[in-house]
């Protein structure tokens, strides 16, 4: 978890009812909290129609940023709110870099929620809109998707990538692996 301070505050989850995520950011904004409630399209048939419709990549969670002292009341009383997400009593922090990833693969075109993975070939996206942002990478017959996690809440994104954009990397240094290593994605 990372420490926050009054110049760069933290980002939290808020656990809200189902389907009430865009009433609670909207409600959290016009408060004038900083809220991030990622998107994605999906097309739902019903007997008489067929619409294409935003849903949240997170079920059931908006991200919140901000020092909130003197505030957690008026935030955890606003409609359809439930409370912070915790560890150890204290609600819990976000890496930024978890938010960043998410931000930048919602700017994508395909991107879908993803049953959260712990363990897999770990990438960096080399070029195009998803430069830099690490994840998962995930092969389906000739598609590659890039898995973004949020690991305190245990979901998971799914992004399609180019294959030619990626390169793999050690989970936690970010090194390059060993050649015979890379030949795999080739």
């Amino acid at each position: 978890m990372e420490i926050y301070s009054v110049e760069n505050p933290g980002w939290y989850i808020l656990y809200t009812r189902h389907q009430h995520e865009k009433a609670v950011a909207g409600a959290l904004s016009r408060m004038g909290i900083e809220t991030f409630l990622p998107l994605y399209a999906a097309v739902h048939h019903w007997k008489d129609r067929i619409k294409n419709i935003s849903l949240p990549l997170f079920p059931c969670y908006v991200f919140v940023r901000g020092v909130f002292v003197g505030q957690e009341i008026e935030i955890v009383s606003t409609p359809g709110v439930y409370g912070f997400v915790r560890c150890a009593g204290q609600a819990a922090v976000i890496p930024e870099a978890e938010i960043h990833a998410v931000r930048v693969a919602e700017r994508s075109l395909s991107i879908a929620p993803h049953p959260f993975l712990k363990r897999g070939d770990w990438v960096r996206i080399r070029s195009g809109p998803l430069a830099g942002v690490q994840g998962i990478l995930h092969r389906k017959k000739n598609q590659y998707r890039l898995i973004l996690s949020v690991e305190l809440l245990r979901k998971s994104v799914a992004v399609e990538v180019d294959a030619h954009a990626i390169e793999p990397i050690s989970r936690h240094g970010g090194a390059r692996l060993r050649h015979a290593d890379q030949a795999s994605f080739q």
